[in-house]
């Protein structure tokens, strides 16, 4: 197909679709900012109801509940992906939702004046539900815009918008803009502002084409989408992948979320995709960006909320040169280096912290193995879980097979926020050894499972599972196909 040029109308197309990305960034990072004003705000509140102070444990229990919560809505959110997107399309769904995110910065924006805590609490369920939803539509639709060749570095622009919501989070939250007093509720309620920027971008961009012709049958409107995306009148090549795809969906069954574990072919890339998503989350990296403001603090830093900021701006950086190192280098082979990368950043964390009151300077290298351990996992587990999954299904079973993906992602994500706090208390500095364990093991499993999908297309993909599906059959306890055999024929198996 040779090189794909970048035309405006894809570039457009794709950084609207972001904006549900930095919605996920920005409500993930908002709450951290002002913690002891909602927390004043919270005491306050339940004072006046109850005419008496509300014990602590009350207290750290809704505080605990106002940020669990929005995991809980992304979990179901993440999980009605398929919903939406067969029924409405890709780029409809994104439209429809924003209603969601609409609700729920009202319902945030306006708890103060109401005096209301469960306003709070159901606003932060309903924008978790809408960023659940996101993290669903927003791959997959950039999956299916982009060329075969730029889908990786496209890919990788899901994850920019998530690191430029957190950031922006971070800015905006502090005391000099909106973490404040009488500012909090507006910093919340800030969320209105992009869905309706986006809402009003989305009839300007086309329906992913993949839909069109798969699972709508409008084949003419499919090629002139891609003919003015791609800035080629030849996609001859492309239309007869998709329609190769659609009658081959058309002999199978319909996947649901139960076919995917039953069926032999789906079991492969299902285990990959949740393994991916649990790398992401288990690599430690909530619980460095939850308490980052902590261990700076700790290590002696003055202001330790702009070392965070410091880190919101590593993890920008490195995102960016994922993309553009994502389709040069290949996804296995980022994923694997920031996974190794990290496992040894956690471990020079966890000797700093044990040794840093001993040594002045062991605050030093703390700090520094955060901003590298961050800087790592922007090469390869933040970027690359979130879009390898559209890759590495066929149209039918991808949106089974993204809430699945989503909803692994969001319960981790749950349990590291649920779980760390006490893991922290009774381990200290040797809490991050345990993630240490997880990235090893995810790093071996990368190695041995994940195959390389750099410049092949979805049809491609799915053969090669397929096959080893027939040769599993084949020798139920024999030799295994190399998934590697994926990648360009040229190359030869690594694994």
């Amino acid at each position: 197909m040779g090189t794909q040029k970048v035309t405006a109308p894809l570039i457009f197309a794709i950084s609207i679709a972001t904006i549900g990305s930095f919605q996920f960034g920005y409500n993930t990072g908002v709450i951290n900012a002002p913690e002891m004003i909602i927390k004043d705000f919270l005491n306050y509140t339940l004072e006046e109801r109850l005419e008496d102070p509300p014990s602590e444990v009350l207290l750290t229990s809704l505080w605990s509940l106002s940020v669990a919560i929005f995991s809980v809505g992304g979990m179901i959110g993440s999980f009605s992906v398929g919903l939406f997107v067969n029924r409405f399309g890709r780029r409809n769904s994104m439209l429809i939702v924003n209603l969601l995110a609409v609700a729920g910065g009202c319902l945030m924006g306006f708890c103060k004046i109401a005096e209301s805590v469960e306003m709070l609490i159901l606003g932060r369920l309903v924008i978790g539900l809408f960023c659940g939803l996101c993290t669903g539509f927003v791959p997959m639709y950039i999956g299916e815009v982009s060329p075969t060749d730029l889908r990786g570095a496209f890919g990788t622009l899901n994850q920019l918008g998530i690191v430029i919501g957190i950031l922006v989070a971070q800015i905006f939250g502090l005391k000099v803009i909106m973490g404040t007093e009488e500012l909090w509720p507006l910093l919340l309620g800030f969320t209105i502002i992009p869905a309706v920027l986006q809402s009003a971008a989305l009839p300007f961009c086309p329906e992913s084409p993949r839909f069109l012709l798969i699972n709508r049958k409008e084949e003419e409107s499919a090629r002139e989408i891609l003919q003015r995306l791609w800035g080629t009148q030849d996609v001859t090549q492309d239309i007869q992948e998709m329609k190769d795809e659609s009658t081959r969906m058309a002999q199978e069954k319909q996947a649901t979320v139960v076919e995917l574990f039953r069926s032999r072919s789906y079991q492969q890339p299902i285990m990959i995709s949740i393994m991916l998503q649990l790398s992401q989350q288990l690599s430690g990296i909530n619980a460095v960006f939850y308490y980052s403001t902590g261990i700076f603090k700790d290590a002696g830093v003055q202001e330790p909320i702009y070392a965070t900021i410091g880190a919101g701006v590593v993890n920008t950086i490195f995102t960016v040169v994922s993309l553009f190192l994502v389709e040069r280098v290949g996804r296995r082979t980022l994923h694997m280096t920031g996974l190794g990368g990290m496992a040894v950043c956690s471990i020079f964390m966890t000797i700093s912290l044990l040794l840093k009151d001993d040594y002045k300077w062991m605050s030093f290298v703390c700090i520094g193995a955060v901003l590298v351990f961050v800087a790592f996992f922007e090469i390869g587990p933040g970027p690359i879980p979130w879009f390898i999954v559209a890759e590495l299904f066929s149209q039918g079973p991808r949106p089974a097979a993204m809430a699945v993906a989503g909803c692994s992602n969001w319960t981790s994500n749950f349990l590291v926020g649920l779980l760390f706090p006490s893991a922290a208390f009774y381990l200290g500095a040797y809490v991050f050894i345990i993630f240490t364990g997880f990235l090893i093991v995810f790093l071996v499993f990368t190695f041995f499972k994940v195959p390389e999908t750099r410049g092949r297309t979805f049809e491609e993909i799915t053969q090669a599972f397929e096959a080893q599906a027939r040769e599993g059959n084949r020798a139920e306890k024999g030799p295994i196909v190399e998934m590697n055999s994926i990648q360009p024929m040229k190359e030869t198996a690594t694994v």
